[in-house]
């Protein structure tokens, strides 16, 4: 992703990005890297990282599964040794799955909110002394599919939904402290989330023809278009905006 000058207002400032090995997470730190932050990218698997801190100097990266007792605060712990501050929470990472109501299986439904609920409210929790003292921002993602139904996808819909609800509450409850919080909410992006959720290549460009074919703007999204609009909420200049849940889908959410 490239940014203009203009965006180094960052400079200084210190970017956690959870699921930063892959997809909007690996765009959104090379985004903070590259507008002037400290970043530090947060996933599970060392070698991906490794690849997104190769992008810029700027990143540093921690392997780390964010469901693990402690880890919230580990991440936040090391962040803040490294740079001394902390100024944005990313709550990107998550996972989908494909689970029609006559397939649902416990374990992954657990597993959906534990990663896509529980640790992102951890981390926001082990975040938020040091986001008190900067005046920091939350940006957590959601989906265009945590306000619209997605049959054979309730579980993770409904995960979604959370997110968005907690982005709103948050930010009511924190909005005297200085402390904002909002959502992305991406459509349809051209990741390997799919494949993690146990489509073929194959299957996921089958269904990504489909989602291109009803999105209004017939486009499939990049993960830097993603990471832009991250950015955006995160930056100083929109620091009168909290509680909003910013869905970029090309129009999906209006069919």
């Amino acid at each position: 992703m490239t940014v203009n000058s203009a965006d180094h207002h960052f400079s200084g400032n210190v970017a956690i990005v959870t699921g930063a090995g892959s997809g909007i997470g690996r765009a959104t730190a090379i985004a903070f890297a590259q507008a002037g932050a400290h970043v530090l990218g947060v996933g599970r698997r060392e070698a991906p990282l490794r690849e997104t801190a190769s992008a810029h100097p700027e990143i540093d990266v921690l392997a780390i599964d964010i469901c693990d007792d402690g880890a919230p605060a580990a991440v936040v712990r090391r962040a803040v040794k490294r740079w001394g501050r902390l100024d944005y929470l990313i709550n990107n990472a998550g996972a989908t799955a494909v689970m029609p109501l006559a397939e649902t299986e416990k374990q992954v439904i657990v597993d959906l909110f534990a990663l896509n609920v529980v640790a992102p409210s951890l981390l926001a929790h082990e975040a938020l002394p040091h986001l008190r003292e900067t005046s920091g921002t939350i940006v957590n993602v959601s989906s265009t599919y945590g306000h619209r139904p997605m049959a054979g996808g309730a579980h993770y819909s409904a995960t979604k939904a959370a997110i968005e609800q907690m982005t709103r509450s948050w930010a009511l409850e924190l909005a005297g402290e200085g402390v904002r919080v909002n959502s992305v909410a991406p459509g349809p992006t051209r990741t390997d989330v799919m494949v993690h959720a146990g489509l073929t290549p194959e299957a996921a460009n089958d269904m990504y023809a489909y989602e291109r074919d009803r999105i209004p703007t017939h486009h499939i999204a990049s993960a830097d278009e993603m990471a832009h609009w991250i950015l955006r909420l995160a930056e100083p200049a929109g620091r009168h905006a909290t509680g909003q849940v910013i869905t970029v889908d090309g129009g999906l959410e209006l069919i």
